[in-house]
């Protein structure tokens, strides 16, 4: 499993985009393989398909396949989900392969193996706490001299008819897009906000996130 062998399981494209970008940024000294479920042979790229499939690679965590592993989901928001609900369906998931939530968390979420194997890690976005998704996460880090653009976004999704036609779980998601689009080179993903340097990575809540990637894979 060359180049493959460290693993950061995502829900869909666009995150396996954006993620790619955050660890060229953080420096890693190792290669981190950043997937949906589908890249790596899983049914659908969704929150529910990485639940799925992570089974699959838990066991080749176990007979060594894999060095490393780590999963990013978001939260969503009741009913669709919460922060709770989904730290308890990754933990009955890791449980069977015997990992334990570790009693101290600094920067993300980590569990210990009975046996010594590496910390398995996971994310839940935006902060491991609250509901919300990956833009909620970047709102959090948006740099201070685009703070005015992003303001401005969010007045005009204010304006919109009501209802507007997205669901109201997904305004983060609008206001990202918005203000994305107003960008140099619109029409990109949110990989555009960490290659055009829109966010600031002193932000408490970046720097968490890359130190936790640190601690999963370095």
């Amino acid at each position: 499993m060359a180049n493959q062998d460290r693993v950061l399981l995502v829900e869909g494209g666009a995150d396996q985009d954006f993620f790619i970008e955050v660890l060229k940024q953080s420096n890693l000294q190792v290669m981190v393989k950043v997937a949906p479920p589908k890249v790596l042979g899983g049914s659908h790229n969704t929150k529910e398909g990485v639940f799925n499939f992570l089974p699959k690679l838990l066991d080749q965590l176990a007979d060594g396949n894999l060095v490393k592993l780590a999963v990013v989901v978001d939260a969503d928001s009741v009913p669709n989900g919460s922060y709770q609900t989904t730290l308890s369906r990754v933990t009955s998931i890791v449980s069977t392969y015997r990992y334990n939530l570790s009693p101290i968390q600094t920067a993300g979420i980590t569990y210990k193996h009975d046996d010594g194997l590496a910390d398995f890690g996971l994310w839940i976005m935006p902060d491991n706490t609250n509901e919300g998704m990956l833009e909620d996460w970047l709102k959090q880090c948006i740099h201070a001299n685009e703070q005015t653009l992003f303001a401005h976004a969010q007045s005009v999704i204010d304006e919109l008819p009501n209802p507007p036609k997205f669901k109201p779980l997904h305004r983060s998601k609008a206001e990202v897009a918005t203000w994305l689009a107003w960008q140099k080179q619109p029409g990109h993903g949110l990989y555009q906000a960490v290659t055009d340097q829109l966010l600031d990575s002193n932000k408490p809540l970046y720097s968490q996130l890359t130190a936790w990637l640190a601690h999963i894979y370095a």
